[in-house]
């Protein structure tokens, strides 16, 4: 059975990814900060649905959850790992002149380094499964060509980083076969994006799966929107 592990599945974009890949039969290990019924519903209701779905508890913030997960899962096959988990960082009244530098730091954490130490801890599981894939929700707002409205440098700068690694890392294990995606999933309308996106969290992520899923070695380290259109770095 093909396996997918995601991040921040509890809700929005990743409760979406769930869904949909555990609807076609993947094995999905769905992991969340707290996948406890009580605060994760509506996981737990596909969980019910889906016996495919396996919740496992994780905040990627916390690096020695993540070893942990990965020594846990260490004999099973992972074809993508889906970089879903992300925080905003930005808020109002801490802009340029009143920053909060240790939300900074978080906001790096959590958007930029998490995404690699997911791939560098569930590397053995990665090269075992048959896709060989790590994609990265990321976000225009990362684009400095795009960047006609300056602010949100939190977000931004993370999203900027991120994209920079991975097309890093679609280089360096080029030759062990495993490729690397970086994704916009559009202006989403989530509990992050709000209510004004421009498209709904299944049109979202079905696109994004159609780009998964079409995605081959060649086009590693590009940065697509969930349309399939290359988006500017």
């Amino acid at each position: 059975m093909t396996t997918v592990l995601i991040t921040g599945a509890n809700r929005g974009l990743g409760l979406e990814f769930v869904r949909q890949y555990a609807a076609e039969g993947w094995q999905v290990i769905a992991a969340s900060r707290q996948p406890q019924p009580a605060l994760a519903t509506e996981l737990n209701k596909l969980a019910l649905a889906y016996p495919n779905i396996q919740l496992e508890t994780l905040d990627v913030a916390e690096f020695e959850q993540i070893d942990a997960l990965a020594k846990k899962l260490a004999n099973q096959p992972i074809d993508v790992l889906i970089n879903n988990a992300g925080i905003y960082g930005d808020e109002r009244g801490h802009g340029f002149g009143q920053l909060d530098y240790q939300a900074w730091t978080k906001t790096l954490i959590v958007n930029t380094q998490a995404p690699v130490k997911m791939a560098e801890a569930f590397l053995p599981q990665i090269k075992q499964g048959n896709n060989k894939l790590v994609a990265t929700v990321s976000s225009l707002m990362g684009s400095i060509a795009d960047n006609g409205s300056g602010g949100s440098l939190l977000y931004r700068s993370s999203k900027s980083a991120v994209n920079s690694v991975m097309k890093s890392l679609a280089i360096d294990l080029n030759d062990q076969g495993i490729g690397t995606l970086i994704l916009h999933p559009g202006w989403v309308r989530t509990d992050m994006g709000g209510p004004n996106g421009l498209i709904d969290v299944e049109e979202s992520v079905t696109g994004m799966r159609k780009v998964i899923a079409d995605f081959t070695l060649a086009q590693s380290g590009t940065f697509v929107k969930y349309d399939g259109a290359i988006a500017p770095w």
